[in-house]
């Protein structure tokens, strides 16, 4: 599908004076201030790409945002690993957006590492937009949705600072990407997890509204953060243990992998 440039749409990313703060997105130099802020964590990505966790433990899969792979998201999936889950990276290489072959790669996926199980899915930016549409798609196969800063609410064309940059490398209009879109919530618990300090999404965007997702979290982290701050990975798996308790009417079972030192190696 070739792409057209179509002009943003006058809303609050385009200055409306009246907009609520949670609307806007973040002024565009933020973006710069996200690289810098990740470039110390480069490192941290290198290691087996392979499954993470107790190989008795609820599966789990990771999709990474936008322009990153599994090495960006190594961190997230120790940490969910070190709680106990059986964590998976999602193999595909470099995100660089939507493809007509994405959910049903990302749905073999989901075969390979469920076996029978319905398996986390956890998307981080973009990836969580993945998750909310392979939910769709295959619904028995996922046990939950949790998205980390992913831009699913309001309006796609002023709801993140990158969304020309996105269509420039995507090759499509992030309205009409080249695989059936649905809106609505998916049909399995979903969490949004959301930031106000986030760098790249407006707040409401990631946020969402309540009939688009079962809960909303806010936390105190830049966008980049929700892969690779460690205290925040910390919070993330917590509230994922406690919003599918909720869901669920018990927790997860899960046997944390015992460590000498935080975020060792799983």
């Amino acid at each position: 599908m070739s792409w057209r440039k179509t002009p943003a749409p006058i809303g609050p990313a385009a200055g409306n004076e009246l907009a609520h703060p949670d609307d806007l997105a973040p002024p565009v130099w933020h973006r710069m201030r996200e690289m810098a802020w990740r470039l110390p964590r480069v490192l941290a990505g290198l290691g087996p790409l392979g499954p993470r966790g107790p190989e008795d433990g609820p599966p789990a899969l990771v999709i990474p945002g936008f322009l990153a792979t599994d090495r960006t998201t190594m961190d997230l999936r120790r940490a969910l690993a070190l709680a106990g889950w059986r964590v998976h990276p999602w193999l595909l290489g470099l995100n660089t957006g939507a493809k007509k072959d994405t959910l049903k790669l990302l749905e073999k996926r989901l075969n390979e590492i469920g076996k029978g199980k319905p398996v986390l899915v956890v998307g981080w930016s973009l990836g969580g937009m993945f998750a909310r549409q392979l939910a769709h798609r295959c619904p028995k196969k996922v046990r939950a949705v949790v998205t980390l800063g992913s831009p699913f609410s309001g309006n796609l064309k002023t709801n993140t600072n990158v969304r020309e940059f996105y269509e420039r490398i995507a090759g499509h209009d992030v309205n009409e990407p080249p695989f059936p879109h649905v809106l609505d919530k998916p049909p399995v618990p979903t969490l949004a997890l959301w930031s106000r300090r986030d760098g790249i999404v407006a707040p409401s965007a990631a946020r969402g509204l309540d009939h688009e997702r079962d809960k909303a979290v806010e936390i105190d982290s830049y966008h980049t953060g929700f892969a690779v701050h460690r205290p925040v990975l910390m919070q993330i798996v917590n509230e994922i243990r406690t919003f599918l308790a909720e869901a669920e009417g018990w927790p997860p079972t899960l046997q944390p992998l015992i460590v000498a030192a935080p975020f060792a190696k799983a």
